[in-house]
């Protein structure tokens, strides 16, 4: 399956509350940020902590403002995150 984003897209993380394990952490639910780059393919971790096998999907790198994520400071954080977990931003 090709990748949905690449290297320069803006995207947002779904807002998602999920009973038990999940890598979506919950400070960048709904956030905006912009693919630094593909991280390569890996199974959904989450289908995995609940027993199932699922299929390798892509993982990126996405850089989000800190400001954007905690209200203050000029920094960026890079966060790595299932190509599941996006979606496209406006």
């Amino acid at each position: 399956m090709p990748d949905r984003f690449g290297p320069g897209d803006r995207v947002r993380t779904r807002v998602v509350d999920v009973d038990g394990h999940t890598r979506l952490p919950r400070y960048v639910r709904g956030a905006v940020g912009t693919v630094v780059e593909r991280a390569g393919e890996h199974p959904l971790a989450d289908a995995r902590a609940r027993g199932h096998d699922p299929e390798p999907h892509a993982v990126h790198h996405v850089r989000f403002a800190a400001a954007d994520l905690f209200g203050a400071g000029d920094h960026a954080v890079v966060v790595e995150l299932w190509e599941d977990y996006l979606e496209e931003a406006p």
